[in-house]
């Protein structure tokens, strides 16, 4: 059975609808691991690295935040992501947001509380001026972006196809409902998958020939 990580946005958990969504869409075809992913940017790759070396999974989905770290890490580790409304800047987005803030669904480990401050904000910054440092010819087409038509958060398409080729949209805001999720994730999420299995074959059809 195929695995899909999905990594969430700022103030979203892997409680959130969108997680939710996507288990129930992909409950008897895939495994969709949601985890909460660690506050600070550079915590949170490592964190994101150690499960997919232990996880393996076929996919990545992101969505804004967790778009953005999917996108610098997906060209590193050769898995094809869909990025859902994916916020490159998200320096602007904290600095408008300096203070306490709490996330908007559940964690496993019971701390609801966001503190968003000048180092954070640094940390993104640094983040940002790299994260299409591992973008190359052979990754352009295995990253998708989809972008909601009403996004009044993050407008980043043209940003995007400076890097990447194949973007969508959708009907809605910067965080999808459970049906948008159903209706226009899923679809795009379900052909990348099919086409990493046809990529897979074909290099295994490669590999049997040439020990012939």
């Amino acid at each position: 059975m195929n695995k899909i990580l999905f990594l969430h946005g700022f103030f979203a958990t892997g409680s959130c609808p969108m997680a939710t969504a996507l288990k129930e869409a992909f409950h008897e075809e895939a495994i969709v691991l949601t985890p909460d992913l660690p506050l600070h940017p550079k915590e949170a790759l490592t964190y994101i690295r150690m499960l997919i070396d232990k996880e393996k999974p076929d996919l990545l989905i992101g969505n804004s935040c967790g778009a953005f770290l999917a996108q610098i890490l997906s060209p590193v580790v050769g898995i094809p992501a869909l990025l859902g409304n994916p916020h490159f800047k998200m320096t602007d987005f904290l600095k408008e947001r300096i203070g306490e803030h709490e996330y908007k669904a559940p964690r496993i480990d019971g701390n609801q509380r966001i503190v968003i401050d000048e180092s954070l904000v640094r940390e993104f910054e640094e983040l940002e001026t790299t994260q299409f440092d591992g973008c190359n010819l052979t990754c352009k087409n295995r990253v998708w972006g989809l972008f909601g038509e009403k996004d009044t958060l993050a407008h980043f398409e043209p940003l995007f196809l400076q890097h990447y080729e194949k973007s969508f949209h959708f009907p809605g805001g910067h965080t999808p409902t459970e049906q948008e999720v159903k209706t226009w994730y899923v679809p795009l999420a379900k052909k990348m998958l099919a086409g990493r299995r046809i990529n897979q074959l074909a290099l295994a059809m490669i590999d049997t020939s040439n020990n012939i």
